[in-house]
């Protein structure tokens, strides 16, 4: 009997710590605590945890608008093994190619460590901490838990604006002489467009 059990012990062993591993890759590395007036991006500027960071490390404490935080509330910037410190603050004009460049990383890490943003990188904003670490460093999005900091928060700004879809406009054409001018002889007429 003591030799079965031995043996189912030793071969449980695996498995028992590899959830202690999980559970201590969950612990949290770095705490802060909310002052009066603090807001989410202000939080992850100041303390080099990135907007998606802050965001998972707190599911179930911090809200998607990030409109729950109480003075005195400690919250988690980063998970041990799993925090990244090395952050950019985007600023008007970025892209995210532009971002990884200038920190010289390639767009794969980038969005590995930035998996909020779009492929198309519509939903970068002004003010938006991002990952900058030259490895994987931020956690994984628990399974079944929705993306958070996906969108751009009420009252920020795209960091840049979207592309203004070309607008058809005949008020021009209206005036057949303006095109009877020598200059615009090789033009096409309204009609031609």
């Amino acid at each position: 009997m003591f030799a079965a059990t031995a043996l189912v012990a030793f071969l449980a062993l695996p498995f028992t710590c590899q959830f202690a591993f999980s559970v201590a890759a969950a612990d949290c590395a770095r705490k802060y605590t909310v002052k009066a007036g603090d807001y989410c991006d202000q939080i992850s500027a100041a303390n080099n945890a990135s907007t998606y960071q802050l965001a998972v490390t707190n599911i179930g404490k911090i809200n998607e608008d990030c409109k729950n935080l109480q003075p005195g509330q400690d919250i988690c910037l980063g998970f041990v093994g799993q925090d990244c410190t090395n952050t950019y603050v985007v600023k008007a004009g970025d892209t995210c190619t532009g971002v990884a460049a200038k920190h010289g990383l390639n767009t794969t890490l980038f969005n590995h460590n930035n998996p909020q943003l779009h492929a198309e990188c519509d939903n970068l904003y002004i003010g938006e901490v991002v990952c900058v670490g030259g490895g994987p460093a931020v956690p994984p999005l628990p399974a079944g838990a929705p993306m958070p900091a996906a969108t751009i928060p009420p009252g920020a700004q795209p960091a840049t604006p979207p592309k203004a879809e070309p607008v058809e406009d005949d008020e021009d054409c209206d005036d057949e002489e303006d095109n009877e001018d020598e200059d615009d002889e090789n033009l096409p007429w309204c009609d031609e467009l």
